[in-house]
């Protein structure tokens, strides 16, 4: 049993020595379930950086194309595309949100049924434009299912 402490103590030190060293913490990541058949979904959560940082990359290994998006409104109509970038100013909450930033999953290469866990590493451009990794799961939800 102590065996099993050891490795749970190191594999949380790991983790959390990825989001120390990128400075950016994550909260409530959640993607959106899919249905047989269906090649996309969304990943959400909200990202916070320490010093200010970029995120700049993703990729997950259900999907064989992860973009970074915006949803926003071109006159009356709502436009959804890629962006190199999502800037995370110091101290600030950026939410990665149906409707808004948000990453793109695509070319699925599997259904992503309620319940389960999504990994998902995302690249972090630090103030020094070193980049970071930070890997997290995301839970996926029903596929009407909002955040909680």
């Amino acid at each position: 049993m102590q065996g099993y402490w050891m490795v749970l103590a190191a594999a949380g030190a790991a983790f959390f020595s990825a989001v120390a060293n990128a400075q950016v913490s994550v909260e409530k990541p959640w993607v959106r379930g899919t249905v047989q058949g269906q090649t996309s979904s969304g990943a959400f959560m909200g990202l916070k950086s320490k010093d200010g940082a970029a995120l700049v990359g993703v990729e997950s290994p259900v999907a064989g194309v992860v973009e970074i998006h915006e949803m926003k409104m071109d006159g009356s109509i709502m436009r959804m595309r890629a962006v190199p970038r999502i800037d995370l100013p110091a101290g600030k909450l950026v939410e990665l949100k149906p409707g808004g930033y948000h990453v793109m999953l695509m070319q699925l290469k599997r259904t992503l049924k309620p319940g389960e866990t999504v990994p998902i590493r995302l690249r972090i451009e630090g103030v020094d434009k070193s980049v970071k990794t930070v890997e997290l799961k995301a839970e996926v939800r029903s596929l009407t299912g909002a955040a909680q």
